[in-house]
C-alpha cells in the first residue's frame, strides 16, 4: 500500500480572530478546530501528519504533541507553496500528499477519501478539491478551458472583474506526488501579494505535461474556513446538528435539536432521552436508558445505564446505574456516585464516594467525604470539612441515618446504623449503632407576647 502523509497548514495569525490563542486552537465543539482535521485525515487513511506551525507555534505544539504527528516551522509566512516547502524533508518517503487548512473543522474524511480515490484512479499529479458557491468572495477561483480542464486557480486579489463572477472556488485542499516539491522550488512572487502561491504549482506542473485535475465536492460545508468569531459560531452550530442526527440514528432521543448541545468527543447510548437546553461535553459517556435535562450540564463524566439527571450539573464525576439526580444539584470533581443513589435539589457533592443505596435528598453540602451503603442524609446536612487551611475526611458507615440540619465537623466517623440528632454540630466519632446528639439546652418563656408589648408601650 502507498503511503499517505497529510500535510496540515496551520501557521497563520488569524488576525480577525482578535485573539491571543492560535487561530487553529480554538475550540469547536469541544476540541481545537485543527483538532477535528487532523482526526478525519486519520480517518481516510493518512498515514503521517505533518503540521507546518508559525505564528504562536509554542502553543500550537504544546497543545497538539503526540503520537503520529511531526512539526516544521515556516519562520516566515511567505505563502502556501513556501508552507508546503518546509515539509519536504519530512515527507520523503510518500507517495500521496495530501495538503490540508487547518481552519476548517467542518471537513468530513468522506469527501478526502473521494478525492485520494479520484487521484489515484486518474494518476494525476495534482488533484485540487473544488467547491461552488453563491458567493465566493475570498476564495481563489477554479479557471477551466472549453473542454473543462483545469487551467489555472487565481487568487481573489488577482482576479479580474470576469473571473471574480465564476462560483467554482478552490478549497486550499490538494493531493499531489512526491514531484510537487519540484514545482515549488520553480514558484516566483509575480502576484499581487508578493507570495509563493501553492496554486501556481499546478500551472508548473501542467507546463511539464503532467495531469492535473479538479474534483468538485458534494459539500460545500466541508471546505468552510474560519477566519473571524462569526464563522467560528456558524462551523461550532453545524457540528452540533451534525452530531445530534448522528446520536439520534444511533437510537438516541433528543427532543429538541436546535437547544441542545452535544460535543464531539460524547458517547451516548441507545433509548436515552435529552431534554432541551442539555450540554453535554468533553469526553462524556452517557449509559443506555437515560433521562437526560431539561437544562442539565455534564462536562467530561460517566453517566450509568438508567440514571436521570434533572436540570443539574455533573462535572468529572461518575455516575452508576438507576441514579437519581436533582433537580438543581451540583456535583463537582472527584464525586463516585455507586448505583441507585438519590441527590435531590440544591445538593452539592465534592470529591466524595456516596454508596449503592444512599440517599441525600435535599439541601445538603457533602465534601470530601466517604458514605457507606444505604445512608440517609437529612436535609441541611454540611460535612465542615475545611477549616481554613487544610481539608479533612468524613466518613459514614453502612446504614447510618443522619438527622436533618446536622453539621459534621471534620475529621469524624459515624458508625455503622448510627443516629445523629436533627439540629446536632457533632465533632466526635459516633460509634455504631449509637445515637449523637448535641443541642444547647431548650428555653420557653412564657408570656413572650404580653411582656413584649409591655416593653414597647414603656
Amino acid at each position: 500500500m502507498s503511503k499517505i502523509t497529510g500535510v496540515v497548514l496551520a501557521a497563520g495569525k488569524g488576525v480577525r480572530m482578535r485573539s491571543a490563542l492560535a487561530k487553529v486552537l480554538h475550540p469547536v465543539a469541544g476540541i481545537p478546530m485543527v483538532s477535528h482535521v487532523i482526526r478525519e485525515a486519520r480517518e481516510a487513511g493518512a498515514d503521517q501528519l505533518v503540521l507546518v506551525v508559525g505564528h504562536d507555534r509554542d502553543q500550537v505544539m504544546e497543545k497538539l504533541a503526540g503520537p503520529g504527528i511531526q512539526f516544521v516551522v515556516q519562520e516566515e509566512q511567505l505563502g502556501t507553496g513556501h508552507a508546503l516547502l518546509q515539509a519536504e524533508p519530512v515527507v520523503s518517503k510518500s507517495d500521496l500528499i495530501m495538503v490540508l487548512c487547518g481552519d476548517t473543522p467542518l471537513l468530513q474524511a468522506d469527501s478526502l477519501r473521494r478525492l485520494i480515490d479520484f487521484h489515484k484512479t486518474q494518476k494525476s499529479a495534482a488533484t485540487v478539491l473544488t467547491a461552488r458557491m453563491s458567493d465566493p468572495s475570498g476564495y481563489g477561483r477554479i479557471i477551466r478551458d472549453e473542454a473543462g480542464e483545469l487551467i489555472r486557480i487565481v487568487e481573489e486579489k488577482d482576479a479580474s472583474q470576469d473571473e471574480k463572477k465564476i462560483d467554482e472556488i478552490n478549497s486550499g485542499i490538494y493531493c499531489f506526488d512526491y514531484q510537487v516539491f519540484s514545482a515549488l522550488k520553480q514558484l516566483t512572487t509575480n502576484n499581487v501579494q508578493g507570495e509563493y502561491y501553492l496554486t501556481d504549482t499546478l500551472v508548473e506542473l501542467i507546463s511539464k505535461g503532467r495531469r492535473v485535475l479538479a474534483l468538485p465536492t458534494a459539500n460545500e460545508e466541508d471546505i468552510y474556513g474560519i477566519n473571524d468569531r462569526s464563522q467560528l459560531a456558524f462551523a461550532e452550530k453545524k457540528l452540533r446538528q451534525r452530531k445530534c442526527q448522528e446520536l439520534m440514528a444511533a437510537g438516541v432521543t433528543i427532543i429538541d435539536p436546535e437547544t441542545t448541545y452535544v460535543q464531539s468527543r460524547v458517547t451516548i447510548g441507545q433509548d436515552t432521552i435529552i431534554e432541551p437546553f442539555t450540554m453535554i461535553e468533553g469526553n462524556s459517556v452517557i449509559g443506555e436508558r437515560c433521562a437526560i435535562g431539561p437544562g442539565s450540564r455534564i462536562v467530561n463524566s460517566i453517566i450509568g445505564a438508567g440514571t436521570k439527571v434533572d436540570s443539574s450539573r455533573v462535572v468529572e464525576s461518575e455516575v452508576g446505574d438507576r441514579c437519581d439526580i436533582g433537580p438543581y444539584a451540583y456535583l463537582r470533581p472527584g464525586t463516585i456516585l455507586k448505583q441507585g443513589v438519590k441527590i435531590g435539589d440544591f445538593v452539592e457533592i465534592k470529591k466524595s464516594l456516596i454508596g449503592a443505596g444512599s440517599k441525600i435528598p435535599h439541601l445538603s453540602y457533602v465534601g470530601d467525604a466517604t458514605l457507606g451503603q444505604n445512608v440517609n442524609v437529612g436535609a441541611g446536612t454540611i460535612t465542615c470539612n475545611y477549616d481554613g487551611k487544610n481539608k479533612y475526611p468524613t466518613l459514614i458507615e453502612d446504614g447510618a441515618f443522619i438527622g436533618s440540619n446536622t453539621n459534621l465537623v471534620a475529621p469524624v466517623t459515624i458508625g455503622e446504623k448510627a443516629v445523629t440528632g436533627a439540629g446536632s454540630t457533632i465533632t466526635k466519632d459516633v460509634p455504631p449503632f449509637s445515637l449523637g446528639v448535641e443541642r444547647a439546652p431548650q428555653k420557653v418563656i412564657d408570656n413572650w407576647q404580653e411582656r413584649e408589648k409591655m416593653d414597647n408601650n414603656e
